[in-house]
């Protein structure tokens, strides 16, 4: 590290695969690359705020699911209650895997599934931000902040 900068990462394993995100600036390029010409099955998690609404989905790319999500493309709850940020996201190797995972949190309590983003991402930032899509304008709703 030079001088003044700080860096904060975060690490997701799941299985074979890991990956390794900057939360200040995102996953690496070849990460990212790999993601665009792969289809890569992930599990992730929005939510509409920092302890706002949480939505649980499993999607085989992920960069184009969070276009969806935020263009208000998928009708349903995300659109209705403005979840739009990504606040957790796991990578698999195969999509049943991804898929039995997705199930598994949905299942969970919602302090188990708010521990586990705050134990990889506690301020909850936008990690879509990370992959090169524009911030969120802050929510305005009561659980914004």
């Amino acid at each position: 590290m030079r001088g003044s900068e700080f860096r904060m990462t975060s690490c997701i394993r799941s299985g074979p695969f890991s990956v390794t995100l900057n939360l200040f600036q995102g996953p690496s390029l070849r990460t990212l690359e790999r993601m665009r010409r792969e289809r890569d099955p992930c599990v992730y998690i929005l939510a509409s705020g920092h302890y706002g609404t949480l939505y649980t989905g499993v999607t085989s790319n992920l960069l184009q699911r969070l276009v969806q999500h935020r263009e208000g493309l998928i009708p349903g709850f995300t659109s209705q209650y403005k979840v739009h940020s990504l606040v957790h996201f796991e990578m698999f190797g195969d999509m049943e895997r991804a898929i039995t995972r997705e199930k598994q949190i949905k299942n969970w309590h919602r302090q188990w599934k708010i521990n586990l983003i705050n134990a990889e991402n506690p301020e909850w930032r936008d990690l879509a931000v990370g992959f090169g899509l524009p911030p969120l304008c802050p929510p305005g709703g009561r659980d914004g902040s």
